[in-house]
């Protein structure tokens, strides 16, 4: 598997980012309901919610796979060598 500049391998650095944005948005899109919400938009409002969700079960599906490619007793987190010694 391929490593990045960043040490750790293309895959997981990718999952990691995803992940890393999915909560992020996530976080946002709570704002974007209550403003919604705010403005009477109820539709708008669900609208947002739904994004959410779609993004809460991406970030989800992300640590699961990250779980997945990681080593036995290591953490997926961890750049490709930090364990060994």
């Amino acid at each position: 598997m391929a490593t990045g500049e960043t040490g750790f391998d293309d895959v997981t650095y990718d999952l990691i980012s995803v992940q890393y944005h999915s909560l992020k948005a996530g976080h946002d899109y709570g704002q974007y309901v209550r403003d919604a919400r705010n403005a009477g938009k109820d539709e708008i409002a669900s609208f947002f919610e739904q994004v959410m969700a779609e993004d809460s079960a991406r970030a989800q599906q992300c640590h699961r796979f990250l779980a997945e490619l990681a080593p036995h007793g290591t953490s997926a987190t961890s750049p490709q060598g930090a364990n060994e010694g």
